[in-house]
Order: C-alpha cells, then sequence, then structure tokens
C-alpha cells in the first residue's frame, strides 16, 4: 500500500511540533529550579544574620557580667590585703611581746631553767632505758608519762610540776630497785592473756619452765623459739618456789639485750652440726657406720677364734675346728717327713689360715686413712661456697662469714671422729689377730723342734 503526499506531510509536521513542546516543558522546569534556590539563598543569609545578632547581643551580656566579676574580685582584694597589713602589724606586736615575755619567764626561772635542761637530758635517758627493760612488761605506762613530761619540758607555754618531777624520781628509784627483784606477776605472753610471769631481776622472765623474750618495738612478751639446753629445769623450779633460794640460769647481758642468751639458743646441736656437712658428711658417716660395723664383726670373730685356740692348746687330740687345730693336723699328716718338709708343710698351713684371721682389718685401716681425706674434701668445697658467697654479696658480715666456715670445717672433723676410732679399732684388732698367729707360729715350731729331736 502506498503512501499519498498528504500523509507524508502530516507526518513531518508532527515530527516537528513535538520535541518543540517538550523543549518548552523542559525550560518551565529548570526556571523553577532557579527560584527556589535563589528563594532559599535569601532565607539563609536572613537566618544567619539574626544568629549573628542574638550571639553579639550574648557576648555583650557576658562582657558586662565579667566587668561587674572583676571589679567585685578588685574590691574584695583589696580588702584583704587591707586585712593582711592589719594581722601583719598584730603578728609582729605579738612576736615582741611573746619575746618580752620569754625575757621576763627565763628571768624568774633563774637557775631552774638549767634544772629542767638536766631534767629534760634525764628523762630522755631514762625513757631510752625503760624501751629496752624487762621491768616495762611489769609497769608499761610508764612509758606515756616519760613522753609527756618530755614533751611538757620541750614547750615553752608550760613547765613540769613538782609531782611530775618526783614521779621522775620515783621511776628511776624503782628501776633501781627492781633491778634486784624475783617477782611474779600477770601479763600477756603472745596471744595468752593473764599468764604468770616471774622476772629475775632486769636480766631474765621465765614462764611455765619457758625463758621469754621482750620486745621493745612492739612491747610485747612471746616466748623464745628455742629453749636452752639444760635451764628449763630451774626455770621451773623458781616458778613453783614461795621461798628460799632455787638455782637457775640468768643471761649476764640481759639488761644490755640478752646477747649471751640468743648466742647460746643459736648454737647448733650436735645433729644440726652434722647436718651442716652435707653431702660429704653424710658419706662419712656412712663410712664410719660400715667402719664400725667391719670392727665390730671381726671383734667377735677374732674373740671367738681366741677361744678355740685356747680350748684347742688345752686339748690333747687336734680338731679341725679352729686353725690351730688344722694346723696340727697338717703336722700329724706330715709327722713321718724330714724336717725341711715339715716345717714348709706347717708354714704352708699358717699361709692358709693366715687370710681367714687378717680378714676385714685392711678395711678397716683404709678407712681410718679415706675418712680424714673426704673430711678435707668436703672443707674445701665448702670454702668454695663460702667464697663464692663472699663474691656474690661481700663481706660486710663477718658472721655469715664465720658461719659458713665454720659449717665448712664440719666435715674435717667429722673426718677426724670416724678415723681416730677406725685406727685405733685396727690396731686392737690387729694385736687381737697377731695373737693368734704368734699362737700358730709358736706350735709349729714347737712341732718343728720336736720332730729335729728324734
Amino acid at each position: 500500500m502506498k503512501a499519498t503526499p498528504l500523509a507524508a506531510v502530516m507526518a513531518l509536521l508532527a515530527g516537528l511540533i513535538l520535541p518543540a513542546q517538550a523543549q518548552d516543558k523542559s525550560a518551565d522546569k529548570d526556571s523553577l529550579s532557579m527560584q527556589q534556590l535563589l528563594s532559599e539563598v535569601r532565607q539563609g543569609r536572613t537566618r544567619d544574620a539574626q544568629d549573628n545578632a542574638r550571639r553579639e547581643a550574648e557576648f555583650k551580656a557576658d562582657a558586662a557580667k565579667q566587668d561587674a566579676l572583676i571589679a567585685d574580685a578588685e574590691r574584695r582584694i583589696a580588702a584583704l590585703e587591707g586585712r593582711s597589713a592589719q594581722l601583719e602589724g598584730q603578728f609582729n606586736a605579738n612576736e615582741i611581746k611573746v619575746e618580752e615575755a620569754r625575757r621576763r619567764r627565763d628571768e624568774r626561772l633563774g637557775a631552774l631553767k638549767e634544772l629542767f635542761g638536766h631534767l629534760t637530758g634525764a628523762a630522755g635517758d631514762l625513757r631510752a632505758r625503760f624501751s629496752g627493760s624487762i621491768t616495762t612488761s611489769q609497769y608499761p605506762d610508764r612509758q606515756a608519762f616519760l613522753e609527756r613530761l618530755i614533751a611538757k619540758m620541750n614547750d615553752d607555754t608550760d613547765l613540769p610540776t613538782v609531782e611530775e618531777i618526783e614521779q621522775l624520781w620515783f621511776e628511776l628509784h624503782r628501776e633501781m630497785t627492781e633491778s634486784g627483784r624475783v617477782v611474779k606477776y600477770p601479763a600477756k605472753v603472745g596471744t595468752q592473756s593473764g599468764r604468770e610471769i616471774v622476772r629475775i631481776g632486769l636480766f631474765n622472765l621465765v614462764s611455765n619452765g619457758e625463758y621469754l623474750a621482750y620486745d621493745s618495738d612492739t612491747r610485747s612478751v612471746s616466748v623464745l623459739a628455742r629453749q636452752p639446753d639444760g635451764y628449763t629445769g630451774g626455770a621451773e623450779d623458781l616458778q613453783a618456789a614461795t621461798a628460799g633460794f632455787t638455782p637457775v640460769g640468768i643471761d649476764p647481758t640481759g639488761a644490755a639485750g640478752g646477747s649471751y642468751l640468743k648466742a647460746l639458743i643459736d648454737t647448733p646441736t650436735l645433729v644440726e652440726r652434722w647436718h651442716q656437712g652435707r653431702t660429704v658428711g653424710y658419706l662419712i658417716t656412712l663410712v664410719g657406720i660400715l667402719g664400725l660395723a667391719v670392727a665390730a664383726w671381726r671383734f667377735a670373730a677374732l674373740s671367738a677364734l681366741t677361744g678355740k685356740v685356747k680350748r684347742q692348746q688345752a686339748s690333747n687330740s687336734a680338731g679341725d675346728d679352729n686353725p690351730l687345730g688344722r694346723v696340727l693336723l697338717a703336722g700329724e699328716a706330715h709327722a713321718n717327713d724330714d724336717v725341711e718338709t715339715l716345717e714348709l708343710k706347717l708354714g704352708e698351713a699358717i699361709i692358709k689360715e693366715r687370710p681367714a684371721i687378717m680378714r676385714g682389718l685392711p678395711l678397716i685401716k683404709i678407712i681410718a686413712m679415706v675418712a680424714p681425706l673426704m673430711g678435707l674434701l668436703g672443707t674445701v668445697t665448702g670454702m668454695i661456697i663460702v667464697f663464692q658467697a663472699i663474691t656474690i654479696y661481700g663481706a660486710g658480715d663477718p658472721k655469715a662469714m664465720a658461719g659458713g666456715i665454720s659449717s665448712a670445717l664440719v666435715t674435717t672433723v667429722l673426718g677426724l671422729i670416724v678415723a681416730i676410732p677406725m685406727l685405733l679399732l685396727h690396731t686392737l684388732l690387729y694385736g687381737r689377730a697377731r695373737t693368734i698367729l704368734h699362737v700358730l707360729e709358736e706350735q709349729t715350731a714347737g712341732l718343728v723342734a720336736e720332730r729335729a729331736g728324734r
């Protein structure tokens, strides 16, 4: 089907009209958006102007308040400066009055000022003495009195009374009196309250057969962690006694801190000394026990052999249950041989018996020789440890260094303790063995002489 000329013209007009209408609509929309943006910009400027005006008004109001506060602070500073000047003048006037009062006081005191100085010194010395004295456990309130008295005498505005001065003299006199008394009184010992204590002058405190310690720092009484051996019995007798004399051990250095008692209780026991030898000491002890066991065994064996040999000497027939009997049996077996052969056979029989008789004795001799060497080894190793400790910690504490050297020498002592008895036991046992061998040699010599005389 063909298109007509009229239809083609209409289509062309339609294509031209429709794009034009679309362009008009787009232009109208752009114009509307620009108008809205312009309106919003104008409104924003108006709001910013209003905010700036409000902030400026607030700033001016705050500035006025700050000016008022500054003015008020300046008025207060001026008032305080005036008050300070007034107080400074009053302080200076009071200083003059205080100096005048002190001058008048010193004039009135006169020689008493020197007396109060001596009293202050005496009270200070007495306070130091009471702090370490065991009598404070019986009279604990006197420390507080001395503190108050010293504080009062060091004060410029107060003076001690006559009663307080007399109390100071009384406390000094009471301490002298109590130094020679043995008294009983209840006191707190550790956590136990009301426990009866016996105070022996200024030397020791005992209770229930135990020696007590007084701690001057905490002003408390406690039982010694370790009691001195051999003295607790006297302490029990003293607490049970009501009159008369009771022997009891006291520390003569008790008034000076009890150094002797501390040294006594710190002295190691024999068991503690033995443990100080450590491994080498234990080995020496083990070797010593082995030597004693061997010595006891050989002592019993040689005693039995000696008895058998004596019985054999008294018997007319030879037996094989003892060395002498076996030697005699060997002589009887070769009784018809010549003298030289008989002598050789008897010597051979004695040589056979000798190991059994001398058995164990070389071991005892070796132990006697080795024990001191082991002790020396322990001492050398201990000294090495001591000098290593000195290298690390220094030699500032002589007591610690002496204690380490003492521990090192324990092994030497143990070695000598083992060696000396072992040497004596070896000598004793060797003598018994030589006695048996001498009997055998004597009997064989008799047999040879008898055979040679035929």
